[in-house]
């Protein structure tokens, strides 16, 4: 009989699911703050997959993928164990913002410590608390405000078979060998022998139905690849491509921009991109693709600053087989067309 699971001292049982408050430093207010955790601990022994979101606490497109999930009617089917964080960075989450109340990015915290700042201790938690029962993890993102990611994944994948066949799993046509960050999530859990597959799409504080729709996909897909599902007799339609390089182009003088390519276009070198002038029209100044490639983020807000980041290229050799994959993967994933497995109404 496989052991029951044990997170902050409650105890979930084999073939049930349960959730769990983990106590968080309170409030200024004296209110209390709890981290939400939903574990579903499969009667069979497999992967302890964990999924979580928002730990910048704007990103809620993961959030939305987590309730999905959590509802999927497969779920309770599982051989393993789910274990679902849906708001990670709960301060952020109440604050409308991505970072914590002392102005530090979580997820320049890790792994933290009991006694440091609320960012660090807060990373502790995840660290002591939650990661020492996974074995694999998938992060979920998006864009910061008024930047917008096209659906990636990224992932350490030098000499890593195992998490490259999962980031492709996942099914997004592009994912990114990505080097990790120093104090990030990623690098904290890679210390302790987990690897993490980060999910990137959309943009902060909007819900992005394309986004959501891929995201719970992807879950599924990892977990099917580990084992704790089924396969379906139903093949593959793209392969996913990776990418070693990105580049952002900035803009040089400050101005309104006029983006004339939106995420997922396939650009070649000296592509037009956008324009940039005063508000009188004057000082016009055209912004040309550096390189050859996918533009997997840009920015949504017409007003920028010299220096500013605009576009970000993803350099690929096989450039119109992605943009073919994306085109395709783009109609897939239409509400009105796909065929996830799914009774929720797609948002607006």
């Amino acid at each position: 009989m496989r052991s029951a699971i044990e997170i902050a001292g409650v105890k979930v049982k084999p073939g049930s699911r349960q959730s769990i408050d983990i106590p968080l430093p309170s409030f200024y207010t004296h209110s209390s703050v709890n981290m939400p955790v939903h574990v579903v601990h499969g009667r069979r022994p497999g992967p302890v997959l964990l999924v979580s979101a928002a730990i910048h606490g704007d990103e809620i497109n993961g959030v939305e993928i987590i309730r999905r999930l959590l509802s999927h009617k497969f779920i309770d089917r599982i051989q393993g164990t789910l274990i679902a964080i849906p708001v990670v960075n709960v301060y952020g989450f109440v604050s409308k913002s991505r970072y914590l109340p002392d102005r530090r990015d979580l997820n320049r915290s890790f792994p933290g410590s009991e006694n440091g700042s609320m960012a660090s201790r807060l990373a502790n938690v995840v660290m002591t608390r939650i990661l020492p029962h996974c074995s694999h993890v998938v992060d979920l993102h998006s864009g910061a405000v008024n930047r917008e990611n096209l659906p990636q994944i990224r992932a350490r994948l030098s000499n890593d078979a195992e998490l490259e066949a999962l980031a492709k799993a996942f099914g997004v046509p592009v994912v990114l060998n990505a080097e990790f960050l120093e104090h990030s999530f990623r690098a904290a859990a890679n210390a302790m022998g987990i690897g993490v597959l980060l999910y990137e799409a959309g943009e902060a504080l909007r819900f992005d139905e394309v986004s959501i729709r891929a995201g719970v996909r992807g879950v599924l897909q990892v977990m099917t690849e580990l084992g704790m599902r089924p396969r379906t007799k139903r093949p593959r339609k793209l392969d996913s491509m990776v990418a070693n390089t990105t580049r952002w182009v900035r803009a040089a003088q400050s101005g309104i921009l006029r983006a004339l390519v939106a995420t997922g276009t396939k650009v070649e070198e000296g592509d037009l991109l956008a324009y940039i002038n005063n508000p009188l029209g004057e000082n016009s100044e055209q912004l040309f693709s550096p390189v050859s490639g996918i533009v997997i983020g840009k920015t949504n807000l017409p007003l920028v600053f010299a220096g500013e980041a605009l576009f970000n290229i993803a350099s690929y050799e096989e450039v119109d087989q992605v943009a073919s994959n994306i085109d395709a993967y783009n109609d897939e994933l239409d509400p009105s067309t796909d065929e996830l497995l799914s009774d929720e109404p797609p948002l607006v």
